[in-house]
């Protein structure tokens, strides 16, 4: 493993081989991080009791709350913010053993691993189940305990089981408009608390300059 002389890690943390950490990034009680491959990037918090599988990236100023699972095949961008007790998922049809029941199946990556991306500045919040083989949009935000099964678009605000756009969200995580007939909208919005400015035409959202 390549920790970086900044970083804080807890005594009771579990670090495996093949683990880097980045500068001033902190790793909390009982967390897990497998190894190899896995890279944890500048500037992180990892929370007590989390789990974080070999061949995760996590880029920088990613905030992980406590009680996370974070699976093999999911990459999280700078600026993320996950919550605690969101769960990630990459394999759709999971099954323990082989189908004559004689073999557990293999625990490393195979052909039914699917990826998962959560892209810059999003927010998962607490308790969400994150589905695989999707994208979490760029600044967009889930409400708690929703469970994502479809990828999520830039500065979109879902919630739900299954989770479904309600609304759009600032850069900043306030509320831009929200969906009155449950379907997007079209228009230009300025954010009330920092006066960006966006613009949204068949459910794309762009930030305008």
């Amino acid at each position: 493993m390549l920790i970086d002389g900044t970083a804080r890690i807890h005594e009771s943390a579990l670090i495996e081989r093949g683990v880097r950490i980045g500068p001033r990034s902190a790793v909390w009680d009982s967390v897990h991080i497998r190894g190899p491959e896995t890279n944890i990037g500048a500037d992180c918090i990892v929370g007590e009791k989390t789990h974080i599988s070999y061949g995760v990236r996590i880029a920088d100023r990613v905030k992980i709350n406590a009680f996370v699972y974070v699976c093999t095949g999911v990459t999280i961008e700078v600026g993320v913010m996950i919550s605690a007790g969101t769960v990630f998922t990459n394999d759709l049809y999971p099954r323990a053993t082989t189908p004559d029941l004689q073999s557990l199946r293999a625990s490393e990556p195979d052909e039914n691993t699917r990826p998962t991306r959560v892209c810059e500045g999003a927010t998962i919040g607490a308790r969400a189940v994150i589905g695989s083989d999707l994208a979490i949009g760029r600044f967009s935000m889930i409400g708690m305990g929703s469970v994502v099964t479809r990828s999520v678009g830039d500065f979109h605000l879902v919630v739900g089981h299954p989770a479904r756009p309600i609304g759009y969200v600032c850069r900043c995580g306030q509320p831009l408009v929200r969906f009155a007939s449950g379907r997007p909208v079209e228009g230009r919005w300025e954010c009330s608390h920092c006066a960006r400015r966006f613009h949204g035409e068949r459910g794309l959202v762009t930030e305008l300059t």
